[in-house]
């Protein structure tokens, strides 16, 4: 009985009494966001539905889609730290990114701003490796198979062996997102996205599990479940387990 009555005694404090040190409350997640123009459809990291908690975007000014996958995000490392240390004094209590490829800038981030940071859906390859049978290994589907560097795999602690298909060759998702262009033709996008998947089934019949390195390609993991058979993890998941530890459930 006595310990019933400190457990509401405990509640009834920590609902009276509240800190401030913030701008914004409620919204613990930060995400830092590519300078880009592209459709953003739900289900994508930069649509706010997609989320059913509440988020801070800081936009990245300079940092253009072509640059970071393409060029390595070569002159922006500064730019992404004023931007993390912005989302902090807002009020975020982790930091993500929406982009795979800046999981270059991991460590960078981490040793800069004092709360957690998760740059890249790949910072789950090794752990997604871990719940899989033996002989199995996860397999990435990424936006640029050609510049996805044996750098940023070391960045993102991912094995460098891990088999890699992309959606550089086909018709309209590499295209519009690179190319930063104006209006996405969804269906052909998530064709992209499965036929990748399916390539590197093929091509590696031991994955037994696929990580979508894009954070725009999170429309389409449904597809690529169906498609393959295999689990499916991207940002979406990873950030949503990064969420729970930000604000977990009060039960």
């Amino acid at each position: 009985m006595s310990s019933d009555r400190h457990a509401v005694s405990s509640a009834s404090t920590a609902e009276r009494f509240y800190h401030g040190g913030k701008s914004v409350y409620g919204a613990p997640l930060g995400i830092l966001m590519l300078d880009a123009r592209f459709p953003r459809i739900p289900g994508d990291m930069g649509n706010a539905t997609t989320w059913p908690f509440p988020v801070l975007y800081k936009v990245v000014k300079g940092a253009s889609p072509d640059l970071v996958v393409l060029r390595e995000a070569s002159g922006t490392l500064e730019r992404f730290i004023d931007a993390a240390r912005e989302l902090v004094d807002l009020g975020a209590e982790g930091i993500t990114t929406n982009c795979g490829f800046l999981a270059l800038f991991q460590r960078e981030l981490q040793q800069t701003v004092p709360v957690p940071v998760l740059t890249s859906s790949l910072l789950q390859v090794a752990q997604v490796g871990r719940t899989l049978a033996p002989g199995k290994r996860v397999g990435i589907v990424t936006i640029s198979s050609a510049t996805l560097t044996p750098r940023h795999l070391s960045a993102a602690g991912v094995p460098p062996d891990t088999p890699i298909a992309g959606t550089d060759e086909g018709a309209e998702f590499s295209r519009v997102i690179l190319g930063n262009e104006l209006t996405l033709d969804r269906d052909l996008a998530e064709r992209d996205v499965v036929t990748a998947a399916i390539t590197l089934t093929r091509n590696h019949p031991d994955v037994g599990a696929i990580v979508l390195e894009c954070t725009n390609m999170c429309p389409y993991a449904n597809a690529v479940r169906c498609a393959t058979g295999l689990p499916v993890f991207d940002i979406y998941s990873l950030v949503s387990w990064f969420q729970l530890g930000l604000a977990p459930r009060r039960f």
